[in-house]
């Protein structure tokens, strides 16, 4: 007969048990790769095959597959050392606290920037900094003392800072012992449209930030949706990841960092085999996804749709209020379709997931509201006046009249 604490541990065990499997997980898993959102990250088979292979270490100490990755990173952007962190913002956050010191001090960035917008005030609680944020119309910019950093971001919604704009930056900051920080969440596609080395883009700046997950084709959004189906059954970027590069002694520093912001990670090398398949097989897709959503542009301004940020990369942000279109009814019709498109606002972003199909999908929908619009009635004359400056913030989210 069992004695009562083997009954205790024979209920504890049951009481833990857990399945998180569906009954139908394998064919719901199959819908996935129709059905992509910010949610869902779709590493394929051949992902998974390369990234199973990776070593088996511990981060915290030392995992090969890990460090080498680290270094390819770090090689390839001219940099001395690399640190791999489990999400952008962190990279970003670590940077800026390893760079300052003492308070105060400010970090310069972009208005629209997302180390100023959408990382929850990280610079001002980690590091005690205070951010500026300025709009690239300002001729010059009046450093206030202590300025110590000046953050960029490329791309910027989808659009890529001219190389020689960044070079002046870079310049004046220098000149002034301003160090400079790149959020580069997108940079791949930087270089894929530029044709510039990663050396290159990275040289004027002492830190970078390089997404492995969204830059190189995994879909992200803070709000919005994407363009989601495709014939193909192709890997998005690794499901996790950036590399955050600079110096040996700051990145030395930073990997403490990471461990006090609770970033230090165990057995990530299936995490860094999934970017290292990426960076291999899905950079060479991305002139594709660019050609993409410049063919969406096109086929949206033929249209009469108005662009309020054009598709330089993957991104661009549309405006259907100029053919009497509701963002919230582009939402509901996109969703009722046949072969379903998730958007939720003014921003489409194409990945290496996206299709042709879904493409001219989302064109025909765009006609048909746009004819249902002018049997009703509707008039071009109609159309909301909308007076366009650099100060628009684009991201639109549609919202139903209730």
């Amino acid at each position: 007969m069992p004695s009562v604490p083997d009954l205790r541990l024979a209920q504890l065990f049951d009481e833990v048990k857990c399945d998180v499997l569906t009954k139908s997980q394998d064919t719901d898993n199959a819908l996935k790769f129709q059905e992509i959102s910010r949610t869902f990250l779709l590493p394929t088979k051949q992902m998974n095959e390369y990234a199973l292979r990776a070593s088996l270490g511990d981060d915290v100490y030392l995992d090969e597959s890990t460090a080498a990755l680290e270094a390819h990173i770090a090689k390839i952007t001219g940099k001395e050392a690399g640190l791999f962190l489990p999400s952008g913002t962190m990279s970003n956050q670590i940077a800026l606290r390893t760079h300052l010191q003492q308070p105060p001090h400010s970090v310069i960035t972009d208005a629209r920037a997302h180390i100023y917008r959408m990382e929850a005030g990280g610079a001002a609680f980690h590091s005690q900094a205070n951010s500026i944020p300025i709009f690239p119309e300002n001729v010059s910019l009046v450093f206030s003392a202590p300025t110590r950093i000046i953050a960029l971001e490329n791309t910027l919604n989808g659009t890529i800072i001219p190389h020689k704009d960044v070079l002046e930056i870079s310049k004046n900051a220098h000149a002034q012992d301003i160090i400079m920080h790149l959020d580069g969440a997108r940079i791949w596609h930087v270089a894929v449209e530029t044709g510039l080395s990663m050396k290159e883009i990275c040289d004027p700046f002492e830190s970078v930030s390089l997404c492995l997950s969204k830059g190189l084709g995994r879909i992200s959004s803070i709000y919005f949706f994407h363009l989601h189906y495709t014939g193909e059954h192709r890997s998005p970027g690794a499901p996790i990841g950036t590399c955050l590069v600079g110096t040996k002694a700051f990145v030395t520093k930073a990997r403490w960092f990471r461990k006090l912001f609770g970033g230090g990670m165990r057995q990530t090398g299936y995490l860094v085999g999934c970017a290292a398949y990426a960076l291999t097989h899905n950079l060479p897709q991305l002139p594709r996804v660019h050609a993409l959503a410049k063919r969406l542009q096109q086929g949206l301004e033929a249209i009469g749709v108005g662009i309020l940020s054009p598709a330089e990369t993957c991104i661009l942000f549309y405006d259907p209020s100029t053919i009497g279109v509701e963002y919230w009814e582009v939402v509901e019709r996109a969703a009722a379709l046949e072969k379903p498109i998730k958007i939720n606002g003014s921003r489409i972003v194409l990945h290496i997931q996206s299709s042709s199909h879904a493409v001219e999908d989302f064109l025909d929908l765009m006609r048909t509201l746009k004819e249902e619009k002018a049997k009703a009635g509707w008039t071009p004359d109609q159309a909301p006046f909308k007076k366009r400056n650099l100060l628009q913030d684009v991201y639109v989210k549609a919202t139903k009249p209730t």
